[in-house]
């Protein structure tokens, strides 16, 4: 195990003053707290100086101010300072790692659970700054392929939806249906668990609300096109659907999880579902935001904004992680009640999740619209795509409660109607009559010039209003 003596925390110290390039590089990780009690107070003068200055101080500076006893590292081979910093870097890495153990205990013993994992990760992955991003310009087909390969575009299962995402959700992010209570929000999760699992995608559906018995019972319906008030009548039919989909579909497990749980608890049940079945979570469903605590317990309940800001960060970071599509649903707070167009002043507890998420969905109904078996979506924020401001109509059917399309034939016959509805209102607001020749009047004769008398009073007024002009 490596130990770091007082003699070689003093050799650090010496080699950031012999090259300020060195600490530059080292200035992210560089903690006095780190070092030896017996150095801290140097390391506190270098760190405060360079602060202050923006350079390092001489080492006869630091020993007059502070009594220590450092050298001079100015001989030493430039081709040392490769392994200094990485050295340094471990270095850092043990005492931060060193520090979260001791607070973590701390922890542990009030029963503050939340808080150790994010301690330690933060602990693990400190670190130089090593990797420069990518260059724009060295090679865009790769850069472009990469980010089709790693980040591809999962489609919904919904056409008209994933033409307005471009394609459809992607791994590592954040996506939230926004609807007020009764809206379908459960319903829309359910569904799309659905969808996933029959593209092959492996997906988990955490429920804080609803059983799992229940839910799977919703899923049932929707995987074997049997209506949910029959489900019972027949549950060897249902049984053997369900068997044979089970071969060629990804897995599906819903758990339940009690409601103030954290990203903590559904990132723990997810790793074990890797663990246990040896593949991969495809797809992350959570039943619903609102019901999740964040890891912080300090933070008050009743505080919504930071409640829902703190939650809706941890799943994102969830979702990047995991590599995984993230979609949590919220609920509309009680000014969208009378409201058929959604915006942010609708979403409960304000923009914090807004501002966090990747795509923000509304889902708008009525009664009536659910008895016609209609939904319809309104795009509040998508940040890979210009959907902003959309709407797209979805099919519901009532028995099987399974979210669809809506047929391209009803899209058409809904056009043709529109089209005969403008071509009918415009025989019924013109008339045209025939007016006699001059040659013609004497006679009474009815042939003449045909003219056309417009009876509509929205068309003179436009015509008074432009020749006003």
């Amino acid at each position: 195990m490596q130990q770091y003596t007082t003699e070689l925390q003093k050799l650090f110290l010496e080699m950031f003053l012999a090259d300020a390039e060195s600490f530059v590089r080292a200035q992210n990780i560089f903690r006095y707290s780190h070092y030896d009690a017996s150095l801290r107070d140097v390391a506190k003068f270098v760190h405060d100086y360079a602060q202050e200055y923006k350079t390092l101080p001489d080492v006869e500076i630091v020993n007059a101010k502070t009594g220590g006893q450092l050298q001079s590292a100015a001989d030493i081979d430039p081709k040392h300072f490769d392994w200094f910093l990485d050295e340094y870097e471990s270095f850092a890495r043990h005492k931060e790692l060193e520090s979260a153990i001791l607070a973590s205990a701390d922890l542990l013993e009030k029963g503050d659970y939340g808080p150790v994992e994010k301690l330690i990760k933060d602990a693990v992955q400190i670190g130089l700054t090593k990797d420069l991003g990518i260059d724009y310009f060295a090679d865009p087909k790769a850069r472009l392929q990469a980010l089709k390969d790693n980040n591809g575009v999962m489609p919904t299962g919904w056409k008209n939806f994933d033409k307005k995402l471009f394609g459809g959700f992607n791994r590592g992010e954040l996506n939230i249906f926004a609807g007020g209570s009764g809206a379908g929000k459960s319903l829309f999760l359910q569904n799309l668990a659905v969808n996933y699992a029959e593209q092959g995608m492996n997906c988990v559906y955490i429920t804080l609300e609803l059983s799992e018995n229940l839910t799977a019972m919703r899923m049932d319906a929707m995987m074997t096109d049997t209506p949910a008030r029959d489900i019972f009548k027949d549950l060897d039919t249902v049984d053997l659907k369900i068997k044979m989909k089970a071969k060629t579909l990804g897995k599906v497990r819903i758990k339940y999880i009690p409601s103030g749980a954290t990203a903590v608890d559904v990132r723990s049940y997810i790793k074990e579902f890797e663990i246990q079945h040896g593949i991969k979570c495809d797809v992350v469903l959570v039943d619903y935001l609102d019901l999740l605590m964040p890891m912080n317990k300090k933070v008050s309940p009743s505080d919504l904004f930071v409640k829902d800001k703190y939650v809706s960060e941890e799943l994102r970071n969830l979702a990047v992680d995991l590599n995984a599509i993230l979609i949590t649903a919220s609920q509309l707070n009680r000014a969208s009640v009378e409201e058929i167009e959604f915006d942010h002043s609708h979403i409960s507890g304000g923009l914090s999740k807004i501002q966090t998420a990747d795509n923000v969905i509304g889902i708008f109904t009525s009664r009536a619209m659910r008895e016609r078996g209609k939904y319809q979506i309104q795009f509040m924020k998508t940040r890979s795509s210009s959907g902003v401001g959309h709407k797209v109509d979805l099919e519901f059917n009532v028995d099987t409660l399974r979210i669809l399309d809506v047929a391209e034939e009803e899209e058409h016959q809904s056009f043709k109607k529109q089209s005969s509805s403008i071509y009918s209102n415009l025989k019924r607001t013109s008339t045209v009559t025939e007016e006699p020749k001059e040659e013609h009047k004497a006679s009474g004769d009815n042939i003449g010039k045909v003219t056309a008398n417009v009876e509509s009073s929205k068309i003179k007024e436009l015509i008074r209003n432009l020749n006003k002009k």
